[in-house]
């Protein structure tokens, strides 16, 4: 049954990726994460630069470090696909926070018209959350590493179960909270916790896959609108 739901709430959500409204938001969902991907590849670069001319460095695919040939150039690329297999789920969260409500939005319209307009929650609680959860999840995955160096044949699978349970928590709780707020999202992530985490897998595991990694946030954060109103109507709560 909770493989069945999720599933439904997945493709229901990529069949809607064709939509005007929706595509708007995976756009600014992907160049959000393209920019602070390349951010970041910028600054490994210009600070590898400054140690480069130390230590007279030199690196595969981009050779001796010039900061603007670097940036510009197909190493810097690399780079950035790189970055993106390990930094992308703490970005995924953060485009999924800052996004979710209207991509909520949009599923709501196409799916669940009846339904009233939601609350949705103040920017300070949404972003003090955010700040909080994404803390939470940088020290859970640097503390995995310990884990990942002991168990290297099964840390992918480590990576999976680990950021699975901690985005399906926070994927959902985002969606739920729009309609029953922050007690009540608690309350029925608590309910179906095992739901929610394989859920969570699913949206992981496309992660470590650069390029494709780029829509999972805007896909995830329907995914999950989808699940909560699955859930929500199993549970008989009044929306």
């Amino acid at each position: 049954m909770a493989i069945g739901l999720i599933f439904s709430a997945f493709f229901r959500a990529l069949g809607q990726m064709g939509d005007r409204a929706f595509w708007g938001v995976v756009a600014m969902g992907v160049g959000l994460a393209l920019a602070v991907l390349w951010a970041m590849s910028m600054g490994l670069v210009y600070g590898l630069a400054w140690l480069g001319s130390i230590a007279n460095l030199s690196l595969p695919f981009i050779g001796a470090i010039d900061p603007p040939a670097s940036v510009l150039g197909w190493g810097s690329f690399v780079l950035m696909l790189g970055l993106s297999v390990f930094m992308m789920v703490p970005v995924a969260s953060a485009i999924s926070s800052l996004f979710l409500d209207r991509v909520a939005r949009a599923v709501e319209r196409r799916h669940y018209a009846h339904l009233p307009d939601a609350a949705g929650l103040p920017l300070v609680d949404a972003l003090r959350d955010t700040l909080a959860f994404l803390g939470v999840l940088i020290a859970a995955n640097l503390v995995a590493w310990v884990l990942y160096l002991f168990f290297t044949p099964i840390s992918v699978f480590i990576f999976w179960g680990l950021n699975g349970y901690l985005l399906g928590r926070e994927y959902f709780q985002m969606a739920a909270a729009r309609r029953v707020g922050r007690d009540g999202a608690r309350d029925l992530w608590r309910a179906n916790r095992v739901t929610i985490w394989l859920a969570g897998i699913l949206m992981v595991a496309p992660l470590s896959i650069p390029l494709v990694n780029l829509i999972v946030p805007v896909l995830g954060a329907a995914t999950f609108t989808h699940l909560f109103h699955s859930l929500a109507s199993r549970g008989a709560i009044r929306l």
